[in-house]
């Protein structure tokens, strides 16, 4: 059984895409413990794939050139994630165009591709929505990993075949690392200016939660999850910037993988996120967090498990204070639900995949 998992990859300096990739492989495992996964990602030199421009996978449709027709014939299947929430136009019509090529020509090849669990739309163009509603009727299978999109895909007139949830319940629990009480993650790319949330008031509310937590007597280190790497939105600059603006103190955690960064999370006891997949790793290794959400990926996705207890930066007038209140209650009683909960949905992915290959 050979896989092939498309847009996340496990060398990458995001965590959350290492998540998508050694989740989905560690979903696929568990129906086919013995399959060979291989990973392909944007930045990875693939003689048989041109993915750097749409006009070069589309010639080698029409040339086979490279081979690119018999190479993903090699696969018995192809889970696409899309990175987790790029299958929509808000990152650009050029990715979402290439992404949705790569699917298209493998099931010209013959093999079977899987949306997997992931974030659907918005789209916001007429393009965007045309594509996106051909991707997923040319799917063998899609699966959406919150309500929102499965609500999404239905208005697009491809309803999902599964609602599940997000790969990263997937992975096995680690052992945990040396305690430590909270971990801040601050992200990089809302640290610098971007469409998302005003980035002056993000380094505002990290300021302030983390003044009030270490005035509440609560030790507090930083944490990276998108690591050091020649993008502009990776965290270690802007923690550099916070330590030596703010906190000249604080522990300082730059993982040096997934493993790791599962493994000091899991002996944590608390994360606060502005990276969903930080929030999400601590959820599936049992450790409370409270995420800082920056997008409509977030709230609907946690709402589905159960977990309620998410600070939209976007709307909420006093981030710091509703941190807080949530800090307030017992967090860690309801977070052993989250687990039960999640597994629930993924064997719901784990039935409709079987049914695939």
């Amino acid at each position: 059984m050979r896989v092939l998992i498309l847009w996340s990859d496990d060398k990458s300096a995001n965590l959350g895409v290492r998540v998508l990739a050694s989740g989905t492989a560690a979903l696929v495992t568990r129906i086919w413990p013995y399959a060979d996964v291989v990973y392909q990602n944007f930045g990875q030199r693939n003689p048989h794939l041109p993915i750097g421009r749409i006009r070069s996978i589309v010639r080698e449709r029409l040339t086979n050139a490279a081979g690119m027709k018999d190479w993903l014939a090699g696969f018995d299947l192809i889970v696409d994630t899309r990175a987790g929430d790029s299958f929509a136009d808000i990152y650009g019509i050029g990715r979402l165009r290439t992404m949705s090529a790569v699917s298209e020509f493998a099931s010209e090849a013959g093999t079977p591709v899987v949306l997997g669990p992931q974030t659907i739309g918005p789209f916001t163009t007429r393009q965007g929505r045309a594509i996106g509603r051909f991707s997923m009727k040319r799917a063998a299978l899609t699966m959406a990993r919150d309500s929102a999109s499965a609500e999404y895909a239905k208005s697009l007139g491809r309803p999902v075949d599964v609602l599940t949830t997000d790969v990263v319940f997937a992975l096995p629990v680690p052992q945990p690392a040396a305690p430590r009480d909270v971990l801040l993650n601050i992200s990089g790319l809302l640290w610098q200016e971007s469409p998302h949330v005003d980035a002056t008031v993000y380094r505002e509310t990290v300021t302030a939660l983390y003044r009030e937590l270490t005035a509440r007597g609560r030790r507090v280190s930083l944490l990276a999850h998108v690591l050091e790497s020649p993008s502009a939105d990776n965290d270690v600059p802007a923690i550099r910037a916070f330590v030596e603006s703010v906190a000249p103190t604080a522990e300082v955690i730059v993982p040096a993988d997934l493993a790791e960064v599962r493994s000091v999370i899991a002996g944590a006891g608390l994360v606060i996120g502005s990276r969903m997949h930080a929030c999400l790793n601590a959820l599936s290794v049992g450790t409370p967090a409270v995420p800082l959400a920056y997008s409509r990926k977030f709230a609907p996705l946690l709402g589905d498990l159960g977990w309620g207890h998410s600070v939209d930066l976007r709307s909420e007038p006093d981030p710091t204070r509703a941190v807080m209140e949530s800090l307030d209650t017992d967090l860690g009683a309801e977070v052993a639900a989250v687990g039960i909960r999640a597994q629930e949905l993924l064997g719901r992915a784990e039935t409709a995949l079987e049914t695939v290959a």
